[in-house]
């Protein structure tokens, strides 16, 4: 079964499977993962849903886009360069992603 890991600053950790193919920001609202805000609705325009990407999975994303690239130039917690990714433009459950890890940002805001 498909599975998001969310990893929270303090030290827990959430583990959602997933019934079908999901967006990690998606999955998160749904199962109240905190510090997952995703204000805009998954449209890539507000950086709510910023996480950093464990880098066993890095290489398995699907490249950045442009709206995607310009909102990680402005989220409240620092990008990291490689594991910066927003939340709502992953999608987990498909080939070649069945499960990953995130790191949850302290700050979304």
């Amino acid at each position: 079964m498909p599975t998001i890991t969310y990893h929270q600053a303090d030290g827990q950790t959430q583990v959602i499977e997933l019934e079908k193919p999901a967006r990690i920001m998606q999955a998160a609202l749904r199962n109240d993962v905190p510090g997952i805000v995703g204000e805009c609705g998954g449209q890539a325009m507000c950086a709510t849903c910023h996480v950093y990407v464990h880098e066993d999975y890095v290489d398995a994303l699907p490249e950045i886009g442009e709206d995607e690239e310009e909102m990680l130039e402005v989220t409240a917690a620092e990008r990291d360069a490689r594991r910066s990714r927003l939340g709502c433009q992953i999608e987990v459950g498909t080939p070649g992603l069945e499960c990953i890890e995130v790191d949850v940002p302290d700050e979304q805001v």
